[in-house]
C-alpha cells in the first residue's frame, strides 16, 4: 500500500451520505440526525443485532423455547389491558396454524401504524406458550414484506439489523448499507502488517467490512450478536491497535525531549513533612520516591497518580511541587472545580507560607484587578505554586518557569487539557491524580501513555466507614443519630441530587431541604448549604465555616463529591441513592471518618428502585475497596458512563468496547508498543504508512502534533 491510495481512498469514503445512489436528501437528513454524514460513518454503522433467517419455519413446525422466523399474514389486531399495562396484541398465521405476537411497552401506535389486516410480514422471536397452551412471541423482530418476498437481504440468511430513526425502515437500511458495503469495503484501508495480522488470525480488512454487514452462511449468529465474529475481532483490534500506536508516539515523544532535572536536596521537603500532623504511609513514601526518581532523570515526567478516597494523593502531589519550588521553578495545580482548587490553595498555603513559599488561586471567578496582579507574578515567577481550574490554560497565562504541572481528578478532564497545560512551560513534567480507582483495562486506554503509580494503603488515623442502606421508615433513626453525632462535637452532610425543585422529577432537592431541616428537624444546630450555582467566593466561606465548626451540618449537592476535607465529618446521608453511580457513592462517603472519628453512610432509598440501582447499593454496603467497586460500575455503566465521555477524554470507538474486548485491547497495546519499540521512527517498508494512519485517526484528538 503505497501514500496515494490512502489518501484517494480518504477522499473517497469522505462523500457525502447524500452522494450515494438511492439517497435523496430526505433519507440523508434522516441518517444526519443518527450522526451518520458520510460514506465511512455507514461503514462504521454496524448492526446492533443479527437475525438468523437461514431458515423460515411453519408456525406449526415451532417448538416453545426456539427462536424462529417465520413466514406469516397477519389476521387480527387488537389492544387489551392487563391492569394497568396496555398490551398491543397481533395475531399472525400462515397455512398450517396462527401464533399471538404481544407488545407490553414502548411505543404501541408503531406497530398499530404498520400491521393492519391482510399484511403479510416477517417475524422472528422465541416461541412461549401461554397458560391456554398457545403459541406467542413476546416483543418480536418483524418486517412488513411487499415485494421484497425475493429479495435475499431480508430473509433465508443471516439479517444484520440496524438501529432506526423514525422514518428510516430496516429494509431500506439494509438495501443502501448493502450497496455501500459491496462498493466501499475496498477503500477501508488499513495498514496493519501482515505478519501482525497472520498471528492474530485477522481477516482481511475489506472482507471483514462485508461480513460484518452481511454476514455469510458460514457464520455464527451467536458470536455475530456477541460482537465476537471474525469480521467484528478485526474492526475492533484494528481500531485499538490504532490508538495504542497513536499512544506509544505520544509517550516516545514525551521521552525524546529533554526537561529540566529537579533535585530534592534543598531540606524544603524534610521541613514539609515536620509541618504534616500525620506521618507517611510506606506507600506514600514509595510513590514519592517513584516521582523523584522521574523528576532528576532529565526526561519529562509522565505519571498517573492513583489511590482510594483519603489515601494521602495530596500530600505526595505537594512534596513533588516542594521539589519545583526548591529548585527555583514553578509548580502548577489544576483542579476541576472552583470549590476544589480553593480547598486546594488553602491547604497548600497553610505550609507554603511557613515554608516561604508564594502561591496564589486563578479561577474563571478571580476579579479583573487581582487577575491582573495574579498574571503578572505568575509571569515574573513571583508566584512558585499556582492553584486553579482550566483558568491556568487560557492563551493569556504566561508562566515564567513551569517544571512540574499536577493535574487533580484527571478523569473530569480530557487528554487535550493536559497537553494544554503542559504546552504552558518547556517540556514540564506532569503528574495527574485520581480518587477514582481506574480499572486497568479503561486505565491502558485513557491513561495509556502514563506510567502509573498506586497508594493502596491508608493513614493509620483513617477509622472504619460503615454503609447502610435505609428507606423512609428509618428516617427518623438517621435523624437521632444526627444529633447524636453532633452533640459530640462531630460534623454531618446531607447531600440531594439536585438544587432546586424540578417539575420534570419527583426528588427532593437542596434549596428546599435546607430550609425545611432547619426549621423543623435541627432547629438547635447550625445549618449551611452550598451548591454548584453559588459564587466561588460564597462557597469558600461556606466551606470554611463548616471547616472551622461554625456549622454543624451541611446540606449540599455533589460539589462535595471529591477532594472535600472535614475532620470531624462523621455522618454523609445520600438522598434518592438509588440516582448515583457506585464510584460517585463511594466518593460522597469518602468524606466522613477521615481521621479519628468513624464514619457513618447512609444511602437513603426514595420510592421504586431498579434491579441494577439495588445491586449498586449492595455492592456499597459490603465493599469500602474503591478499587472492587470501580470495577463493579464499570460492568455495571460500562466506560462512558462510568467516567463521563465528554469530560474526562475517553476515546470514542466505533465497534470496540473496552469491557467485552478487553483481551483484544490488551493484544492490540502490546502490538503496537512492541512495533514501535523495534522500529522507533517506523522507516521499516511495511510501517511507512502507519504514522500517516495514526495521525488522520488521532492525531487531533491526542495532540499527536507534540511528536515534533
Amino acid at each position: 500500500m503505497n501514500q496515494e491510495p490512502l489518501s484517494q481512498a480518504q477522499e473517497v469514503l469522505a462523500r457525502p451520505v447524500g452522494s450515494l445512489k438511492g439517497v435523496g436528501p430526505k433519507t440523508a437528513e434522516m441518517f444526519k440526525r443518527k450522526g451518520l454524514e458520510d460514506i465511512l460513518d455507514l461503514i462504521y454503522f454496524i448492526p446492533r443485532a443479527y437475525l438468523d433467517r437461514r431458515r423460515v419455519h411453519k408456525v406449526s413446525e415451532t417448538i416453545p423455547g426456539s427462536e424462529v422466523t417465520v413466514l406469516a399474514t397477519v389476521r387480527l389486531v387488537f389492544q387489551k389491558r392487563y391492569g394497568s399495562r396496555r398490551v398491543f396484541e397481533v395475531i399472525f398465521a400462515d397455512d398450517t396454524a396462527s401464533f399471538t405476537a404481544r407488545w407490553f411497552q414502548g411505543n404501541h401506535t408503531y406497530p398499530g401504524n404498520i400491521l393492519k389486516i391482510g399484511v403479510k410480514a416477517i417475524v422472528s422471536g422465541k416461541i412461549y406458550l401461554n397458560k391456554r397452551l398457545m403459541k406467542e412471541m413476546i416483543h418480536p423482530d418483524f418486517e412488513v414484506l411487499g415485494d421484497d418476498l425475493g429479495d435475499s437481504l431480508h430473509f433465508g440468511r443471516i439479517v444484520p439489523v440496524y438501529s432506526e430513526t423514525e422514518g428510516l425502515l430496516q429494509k431500506n437500511i439494509r438495501k443502501i448499507l448493502n450497496g455501500v458495503s459491496e462498493e466501499y469495503a475496498s477503500q477501508v484501508l488499513s495498514p496493519l502488517p501482515r505478519e501482525i495480522c497472520r498471528r492474530r488470525d485477522l481477516p482481511e480488512m475489506s472482507e471483514a467490512v462485508r461480513e460484518i454487514h452481511f454476514p455469510s452462511d458460514s457464520n455464527d449468529p451467536q458470536l455475530l450478536n456477541q460482537g465476537r465474529s471474525p469480521a467484528h475481532r478485526r474492526l475492533i483490534y484494528d481500531e485499538f491497535f490504532f490508538f495504542q500506536l497513536a499512544l506509544a508516539i505520544k509517550r516516545q515523544a514525551l521521552e525524546r525531549k529533554p526537561a529540566v532535572v529537579l533535585k530534592a536536596e534543598g531540606g524544603l521537603r524534610e521541613a514539609f513533612y515536620r509541618h504534616l500532623p500525620f506521618p507517611l504511609t510506606n506507600a506514600q513514601i514509595r510513590v514519592i520516591s517513584e516521582i523523584a526518581g522521574d523528576l532528576r532523570r532529565g526526561r519529562a515526567m509522565n505519571r498517573l497518580l492513583q489511590g482510594d478516597v483519603g489515601s494521602g494523593k495530596t500530600v505526595v502531589a505537594q512534596a513533588a511541587m516542594i521539589m519545583a519550588c526548591e529548585n527555583d521553578y514553578q509548580a502548577a495545580l489544576m483542579a476541576p472545580t472552583e470549590i476544589l482548587a480553593e480547598q486546594q490553595y488553602r491547604n497548600i498555603k497553610a505550609w507554603a507560607v511557613q515554608l516561604g513559599i508564594k502561591v496564589v488561586l486563578l479561577t474563571g471567578t478571580t476579579g479583573a484587578a487581582e487577575r491582573r496582579e495574579i498574571l503578572r507574578q505568575i509571569r515574573t515567577g513571583e508566584a512558585q505554586i499556582i492553584i486553579g481550574t482550566q483558568a491556568l490554560i487560557e492563551d493569556k497565562i504566561d508562566f515564567s518557569s513551569l517544571a512540574l504541572a499536577v493535574i487533580d481528578e484527571q478523569h473530569r478532564f480530557g487528554v487535550r487539557q493536559r497537553s494544554l497545560l503542559r504546552a504552558k512551560g518547556d517540556n514540564p513534567h506532569v503528574l495527574v491524580m485520581t480518587a477514582t480507582p481506574i480499572p486497568r483495562t479503561l486505565a491502558l486506554t485513557v491513561y495509556g501513555d502514563l506510567d502509573l503509580s498506586v497508594l493502596d494503603e491508608f493513614p493509620p488515623a483513617r477509622k472504619q466507614l460503615s454503609t447502610k442502606i435505609c428507606s423512609e421508615k428509618d428516617r427518623d433513626k438517621v435523624y437521632d443519630l444526627i444529633r447524636r453525632e453532633i452533640s459530640r462535637g462531630n460534623q454531618a452532610f446531607i447531600v440531594y441530587p439536585l438544587v432546586e425543585e424540578s417539575d420534570r422529577i419527583s426528588l427532593k432537592d437542596a434549596g428546599n431541604m435546607a430550609s425545611y431541616l432547619q426549621k423543623e428537624v435541627f432547629p438547635e444546630f447550625a445549618l449551611g448549604l452550598i451548591h454548584g450555582r453559588l459564587k466561588g467566593r460564597e462557597k469558600e466561606r461556606i466551606m470554611a465555616d463548616f471547616k472551622e465548626k461554625r456549622l454543624d451540618l451541611l446540606v449540599a449537592t455533589t460539589v462535595v463529591e471529591v477532594g472535600i476535607d472535614i475532620p470531624e465529618a462523621s455522618i454523609m446521608v445520600i438522598e434518592h441513592a438509588e440516582r448515583y453511580g457506585l464510584s460517585q457513592l463511594h466518593q460522597l462517603r469518602g468524606r466522613v471518618g477521615r481521621r479519628n472519628t468513624p464514619g457513618h453512610c447512609f444511602l437513603m432509598v426514595g420510592g421504586e428502585t431498579t434491579v441494577e440501582a439495588k445491586k449498586r447499593l449492595r455492592i456499597m454496603e459490603k465493599s469500602a475497596n474503591g478499587f472492587e467497586i470501580a470495577e463493579e460500575d464499570l460492568e455495571i455503566r460500562g466506560p462512558g458512563e462510568f467516567l463521563g465521555t465528554r469530560q474526562s477524554g475517553l476515546p470514542v470507538f466505533r465497534v470496540g468496547d473496552i469491557i467485552r474486548d478487553k483481551e483484544i485491547l490488551l493484544a492490540a497495546r502490546k502490538d503496537a508498543f512492541e512495533l514501535l519499540a523495534g522500529d522507533p521512527g517506523l522507516c521499516h517498508p511495511g510501517h511507512r504508512l502507519l504514522g500517516e494512519t495514526v495521525q488522520l485517526r488521532w492525531g487531533r484528538e491526542l495532540n499527536l502534533m507534540e511528536r515534533g
